[in-house]
């Protein structure tokens, strides 16, 4: 086995030699041409055979290898060893290049016009990483990180015409979502459903463009898209935008994260009744006149007995909380925060939680999210970050509104916005903030903000015990 093959142009055969030799001084067992294809070999199969024996890959671009043949195919391997097998695949610019349009959705190194000092810390920065060591601290980010995270200027999203009911399912629900499709399209409406994308297409930008500006989003639930994590994203961000989600449960039990709003129950396999048509009918007509209904206005009142919503493991929902945040998507992560802990009380359908929700909440899971939360944020954010700002002691209401300033969840006139959306706008780079654990879905009740204040006061006072101040 190999730590790392090196591909170069014969060209630059003196400089790939000097940085296999640094990196054989780590320790690291490197594959280089010069080393180890004998007289005799065959080229090809020697070097796909080293690919194949290799834990990673660098790919030395320079203007040389840009006009090489054979250190192109060398490349071309190592992306697709990487995108199959996992290989590490480590681009690194030398002499006056661009980096590869191909190579930006990874994080290279740039060594243009690095000597001394600085070429000795990049090369220990590679061994570490080839020997999965870790590396020792730099002291600042290295530019090439933030150039592979943002690799460019931020993508508006164009308003497609017309707006479109956005159909999400998973393959195994997909028999019904063309059938709902066609249903739909039948009786007049616009619809948009994964069967729209044409090749050529970015999947994940077409996606937001018509969620971003979406009639409506219905969701088929189902055990298969329960465990769906592009499902779960399609409704975060749908609620995040004040989108209405029109829920259709086709087996099994309801979506946790739709556990307060109704539902249609077609798990007889039936599609959709003339009443429910109307609902997506309205919204329609609404939207084309410019003054679309609010999520609050155009469903229902969820069923006074509705099915019980099903449970994720807590671990699982920490792990995507985790990737929201990782993402920097922190209004997706409140409302995953907000679900998690009304899935945990028994309280999904109801949406909000009482004094006597907040005590059954284990003291695990509130330690949890708070760490999760204080460590992707530099403990900026999370039950703790509150607490430093303004305590809950006794659970008041006074207590409520000193957390509220404190936290910046309402105005200078103490007025706290009506809509998630426009709530979450306020976030900025308070400290604090986060987790806000408001709940979109009771927006449509006159009384949702005592819900939510009984929310907070119940979690902080949980929160306070767990902390060892009660």
């Amino acid at each position: 086995m190999f730590d790392v093959f090196i591909s170069h142009a014969h060209h630059d055969a003196e400089w790939a030699e000097g940085l296999a030799g640094e990196l054989a001084v780590h320790g690291v067992k490197v594959f280089l041409d010069e080393w180890d294809i004998l007289p005799g070999d065959v080229v090809v199969h020697k070097v796909d055979d080293a690919v194949r024996r290799s834990r990673g890959g660098i790919a030395i671009i320079s203007p040389a290898s840009l006009a090489s043949p054979r250190a192109q195919d060398e490349y071309a391997t190592l992306a697709t060893a990487s995108a199959a097998g996992g290989l590490r695949f480590i681009p690194v610019l030398i002499g006056e290049v661009a980096l590869l349009p191909s190579a930006e959705n990874r994080v290279w190194r740039d060594f243009r016009d690095v000597i001394g000092h600085g070429y000795t810390k990049k090369v220990a920065e590679l061994a570490a990483v080839l020997l999965d060591r870790e590396p020792e601290p730099s002291g600042r980010v290295p530019f090439e990180n933030l150039r592979a995270t943002l690799p460019s200027p931020p993508r508006p999203l164009t308003e497609p015409e017309p707006h479109r009911i956005v159909i999400r399912y998973v393959r195994a629900d997909e028999d019904y979502g063309e059938r709902l499709a066609e249903q739909l399209r039948a009786a007049g409406l616009p619809v948009w459903t994964a069967g729209d994308l044409r090749p050529g297409d970015e999947p994940f930008w077409v996606l937001r463009q018509q969620l971003g500006h979406a009639v409506a989003v219905i969701v088929l639930m189902s055990p298969q898209s329960q465990d769906s994590a592009d499902i779960t994203r399609d409704i975060v961000a749908a609620r995040e935008r004040g989108r209405t989600v029109f829920p259709i449960l086709l087996h099994g039990e309801r979506n946790y994260h739709l556990a307060a709003t109704w539902y249609v129950d077609a798990r007889d396999g039936r599609l959709l009744g003339p009443e429910e048509l109307n609902i997506l009918a309205a919204l329609h007509r609404a939207d084309a006149a410019g003054r679309p209904l609010s999520p609050a206005r155009a469903l229902p009142a969820p069923a006074t007995r509705p099915l019980r919503a099903v449970r994720m493991p807590p671990s699982l929902s920490l792990d995507r909380l985790r990737e929201y945040l990782a993402e920097g998507r922190w209004r997706y992560a409140d409302l995953l925060t907000t679900d998690l802990l009304l899935r945990e009380a028994g309280r999904s359908a109801e949406g909000y939680l009482c004094e006597a929700d907040g005590r059954k909440l284990p003291a695990g899971l509130l330690a949890g999210i708070d760490a999760v939360w204080s460590e992707h944020t530099h403990g900026r954010q999370g039950f703790a970050a509150q607490s430093g700002l303004a305590r809950v002691r006794t659970g008041t209401y006074t207590e409520f509104l000193e957390l509220t300033r404190a936290c910046g969840w309402c105005d200078e006139r103490d007025e706290v916005a009506g809509g998630y959306r426009d709530f979450a706008g306020r976030a900025g780079g308070r400290s604090g903030f986060y987790p806000t654990l408001r709940n979109p879905q009771n927006e449509r009740y006159l009384n949702w903000y005592d819900q939510w204040t009984e929310t907070v006061l119940a979690v902080h006072r949980r929160s306070r015990a767990w902390e060892g101040k009660g």
